[in-house]
């Protein structure tokens, strides 16, 4: 399987770095234009992670590899509480992408609390190479600015959402990068309480702070105050993006041992890869050298000494072996210039358009396409502003003046070619692209707006805690990725999961708001088996998120609460019963407030238009991953 290493593990495809030398703080780098990555990966870091309540199966031991069937999970090394070594599971992030963190103890976005899973084909824990260190490396001083990150994490629990799961522990790698900050893995430092670093040769532990966090590039930045801690160091430098073939090495803190560790193998491949803790896809390095859980998050180097990116996942497979992922500094210099421009990470934007190859003659003849070039626009995101710019038919032609192969492929480097998205992730958030199109023949350049996509069902809860509303002991939460996981798909239904991976949000702010459960009480007899059933309408009215649902509710004057299901199914209160019954049922069951925070402040209503609620579905997955067999992928 694919298996993230948190520490410093994930590849992907990004052009040349034109910046050589110490980075100065967050001094910028000069890069090429990076790609974007065209499958999931997975993430390493070790993780020793608190069991859950139900633990039916026993967890694998600290050698064997589980993932969740994705191609890339981050993996952690984690410490549970009370057990021992051989008990620690290794769960895996973002399930239905096969990915893996390759690292000591970090957890994985949408872990199982630590619950053994089927083993499929895709990216996981890589432990079949021996680590070595060579005599060049012994005693030079760059690895002194490689550290250990101690993370204490605190997941929440989605299936019970007013609450958190028990804390665990993890550990991976990070590495100094000038002005008092440090690099490593988001996925090292996800749902993080506390998180400490120690330097090479010391024995003190510094509390480190984090200062951003990029899901979907897999970076996190931190800080340490302690002047102490910056005593001697001397922060590492950039290189640009390698060759293949290169010699790389790769440092870190993976299982296995306490001290800081060597392995060494040479650049594989460079190309657009998915990022298995975002789900996103980024340029990424290919190495073969060993990345194992705690390995996530460290640097890679040259046989320059100086950094070519930061490891963060593996792939793991019975066909394949040796297959670990960096960062790369083009990537990396995004995520700095980034936190620059804005003073927090905003993100990676998305040109929010599904798209076909135009490999067939009959094809492009047929859409008065006269070389062989440009991919074919299939749909246009609703939320993305290509959608008042694109339309269905177009033949996207160019990007920047840059010529759009008609395998969705543009020039890279002197004799390669590279995914089409690679130039859409050079872009910043609010940055303008030039995009030349075939309109029914006619051939014209438009200006279109590049932002972050917008998911209906989010891979990463913004501000970690998930939304909920408690209604007469019905207890109603917006879908996302980690409560699938978390649930099982079994026990979420066909249904629900053909919206999560089919359906494009219409609308900004768009959730799908399901019935995670009922708390049994005398006013909801009859109902207390209904469970992740979506609600659709409340009195007649359609719900747009969990927000407008409260206030519904609690603007509501009508005699009875009317809440309208999937499959015409309905559950009817008696509005005076249930708002007397709320109060009784939080304090039986042990809740501290009948709906979180974020719920407290005023809703505001959007200007959306209301007709386009309903939801249409893609014939494709809608994800950022390539579709391989029949030519579709998202830019």
């Amino acid at each position: 399987m694919a298996i993230a290493a948190a520490g410093c593990y994930f590849s992907s495809l990004s052009s040349a770095v034109a910046y050589r030398g110490s980075l100065p703080g967050l001094g910028r780098l000069a890069t090429t234009p990076p790609r974007d990555p065209p499958f999931p990966l997975t993430l390493k870091s070790e993780h020793r992670r608190a069991p859950k309540k139900d633990s039916s199966s026993p967890p694998p031991p600290p050698s064997s590899a589980k993932s969740r069937g994705d191609k890339g999970k981050p993996i952690s090394q984690k410490k549970y509480p009370g057990r021992s070594k051989d008990e620690r599971p290794y769960p895996f992030v973002d399930g239905d992408r096969n990915r893996g963190y390759a690292g000591r103890s970090e957890p994985t976005g949408f872990g199982s609390s630590g619950l053994q899973r089927k083993e499929k084909r895709g990216f996981d824990f890589t432990e079949q190479q021996s680590q070595t260190k060579p005599g060049n490396f012994q005693d030079a001083a760059f690895l002194n600015a490689v550290v250990k990150v101690y993370c204490t994490h605190t997941e929440p629990d989605y299936s019970l959402p007013w609450q958190k799961q028990r804390q665990y522990t993890s550990t991976g790698s990070a590495f100094m990068i000038g002005d008092g900050k440090l690099l490593t893995n988001a996925h090292c430092v996800d749902h993080y309480t506390q998180v400490k670093v120690k330097r090479r040769g010391d024995d003190t532990k510094y509390v480190a702070k984090v200062l951003a966090k990029g899901i979907d590039c897999d970076i996190a930045l931190l800080s340490v105050e302690s002047e102490g801690f910056w005593k001697g160091a001397e922060p590492l430098q950039f290189g640009r993006l390698p060759h293949l073939q290169d010699a790389v090495t790769v440092v870190g803190y993976p299982l296995g041992g306490d001290t800081i560790s060597v392995t060494k193998g040479v650049v594989s491949r460079i190309e657009v890869t998915s990022y298995a803790h975002g789900s996103s896809d980024l340029l990424g390095i290919q190495i073969d050298a060993a990345i194992n859980p705690g390995n996530s998050g460290g640097p890679a180097f040259n046989d320059q000494g100086e950094c070519i990116g930061v490891a963060f996942q593996v792939y793991r497979s019975e066909e394949a072996e040796n297959i670990g992922y960096v960062i790369p500094t083009t990537v990396v210099s995004h995520f700095l210039n980034d936190y620059e421009r804005n003073g927090k990470y905003t993100g990676f934007p998305c040109l929010g358009v599904l798209m076909q190859k135009l490999e067939n003659p009959a094809l492009r003849e047929c859409l008065k396409v006269q070389s062989n070039e440009g991919v074919l626009v299939r749909r246009v995101e609703p939320t993305s502003d290509a959608n008042n710019v694109l339309k269905e038919g177009d033949v996207i032609t160019s990007f920047d003046d840059v010529h759009v192969g008609c395998e969705g492929t543009v020039p890279f480097r002197s004799s390669e070619r590279i995914a089409f998205r690679y130039l859409i992730s050079q872009k910043f958030a609010g940055d303008v692209a030039q995009i030349g199109i075939i309109r029914r023949g006619e051939f014209m350049k438009v200006p279109v707006i590049l932002n972050p996509r917008v998911h209906l069902v989010p891979y990463h809860i913004k501000g970690g805690q998930p939304s909920y509303l408690i209604t007469a002991g019905l207890v109603f939460t917006p879908l996302s990725e980690p409560l699938i996981d978390e649930e099982c798909e079994d026990s979420i239904g066909l249904k629900l999961l053909v919206k999560a991976r089919y359906s494009l949000a219409r609308f900004k702010g768009e959730q799908i708001v399901i019935l995670s459960q009922v708390l049994a009480n005398e006013v909801n007899i009859g109902y207390e088996d209904m469970s992740n059933q979506q609600v659709l309408k409340f009195n007649g009215t359609r719900i747009k998120n969990i927000h407008h649902l409260a206030h519904l509710i609690d603007s509501c004057k009508d005699k009875y609460l009317v809440f309208e299901f999937e499959d015409n199914y309905l559950a009817v209160l008696e509005r005076e019963a249930a708002m007397a019954a709320s109060s009784c049922i939080l304090k039986d069951y042990g809740i501290p407030a009948k709906r979180s925070s974020d719920l407290l402040e005023p809703y505001v209503d959007s200007p959306t238009d209301n007709e386009k609620v309903e939801h249409d579905f893609c014939d494709s997955p809608v994800s950022s991953l390539e579709i391989g067999n029949d030519g579709i992928l998202w830019a």
